[in-house]
């Protein structure tokens, strides 16, 4: 039985890919949930998984290296996935130092802690595999054509982008430096159920059912590829698997759509579906945000070819799963969007 040490398992990757890892192995895994529970982090996600036998929260910092290193001494884990990160690129423009801290000197606390766990004289323990997840922002923007691959040099644009990348670079180094047993993931934009709704398509889903207005970004033509998260999932599973120690692989979702295009797409679904009040009129052009890129695209030509990974889920079929999920779900949404979210809303958005 294999035994995962999941960061940020109460966030929105974080939870799905708990849940997905019970879905394929049942009983027959063990997962230990590392978690702060900051605003992002909701152990309801979990209840679903919350009674296995295999299932397990601790809370805790990843910036901890005493809580850590009592964890690795209880628990002998074979993988370590690492999602736990502040992710949001507006907060990081506003409160730099957290994205530092957390990203970057997380990382590094989490790195040592698995390597003084797995080291084995001048080696490391056979079946250990620390699993980095990072972002295509760390490659910066693209124009009009072309796709970020593995060998795109890193140029991070903000200061979430910029500690992606700094924590990327130290898992670099530990695989070179020590030949740690390690890989690094690079997915696009995700979507799908549990994200917190300071991202674009559940704020937009909230914004719109309660007749708010729906803030866009300068011309609303920024570029993003959009991955189904349950296909990032297996993509993170897959590698875990098969993956070469040390390389680094991009999961992208074939999804290119600009912001704009996805704020009609909900207006539309719930405008049919929910309330046709719910129109173009609610749309609102906002002062863009600093530093923003144009335009991400993925090319998971790698991940397809050495490990035979192919996203799933089509924007149309995700997009419609998605919306339905949080409508079916009102009620985590009015649960997480109370008090402190709010206040960030309103800092963030209504003197735009």
């Amino acid at each position: 039985m294999k035994t995962y040490l999941v960061t940020g398992g109460a966030g929105f990757i974080g939870s799905n890919f708990i849940e997905f890892l019970f879905e394929k192995y049942g009983d027959g895994v063990r997962v230990v949930n590392y978690d702060k529970l900051t605003y992002a982090g909701n152990l309801e996600n979990l209840k679903g998984v919350e009674n296995r036998p295999g299932y397990r929260f601790v809370q805790g910092d990843v910036c901890d290296a005493q809580a850590l290193g009592a964890l690795f001494a209880q628990e002998d884990f074979d993988y370590v996935v690492h999602f736990a990160a502040e992710s949001h690129v507006d907060r990081s423009i506003v409160d730099p130092e957290i994205f530092a801290r957390t990203n970057v000197l997380g990382t590094l606390t989490l790195l040592n802690t698995a390597k003084a766990a797995w080291q084995q004289g001048e080696g490391f323990k056979p079946g250990k595999r620390y699993l980095q997840v990072s972002t295509d922002e760390v490659y910066g923007s693209l124009g009009a054509e072309g796709y970020f691959t593995e060998n795109t040099p890193l140029d991070p644009r903000s200061p979430y982008s910029a500690s992606k990348a700094g924590a990327d670079l130290l898992v670099r180094a530990y695989a070179e430096t020590f030949h740690m047993p390690v890989n690094i993931t690079r997915c696009s934009n995700n979507y799908g159920p549990y994200q917190f709704p300071e991202k674009l398509i559940p704020l937009l889903i909230n914004n719109c059912l309660a007749h708010k207005n729906l803030p866009v970004y300068g011309d609303g033509m920024n570029i993003r590829d959009w991955l189904y998260v349950k296909d990032h999932c297996k993509a993170i599973d897959r590698v875990l698997e098969a993956g070469r120690p040390g390389e680094v692989y991009n999961i992208g979702g074939h999804n290119e759509r600009t912001n704009i295009h996805i704020v009609k797409t909900v207006i539309e679904y719930l405008h049919e579906n929910k309330d046709p009040s719910i129109t173009d009129a609610l749309i609102t052009y906002v002062a863009d945000r600093k530093g923003h890129d144009r335009r991400y695209a993925i090319d998971p030509e790698k991940i397809t070819r050495e490990l035979g990974w192919v996203p799933e889920t089509p924007y149309e079929e995700g997009i419609k799963l998605t919306i339905k999920w949080y409508l079916d779900n009102r009620q985590w949404m009015e649960r997480v969007t109370s008090g402190a979210y709010q206040q960030y809303y309103e800092r963030m958005y209504a003197a735009r």
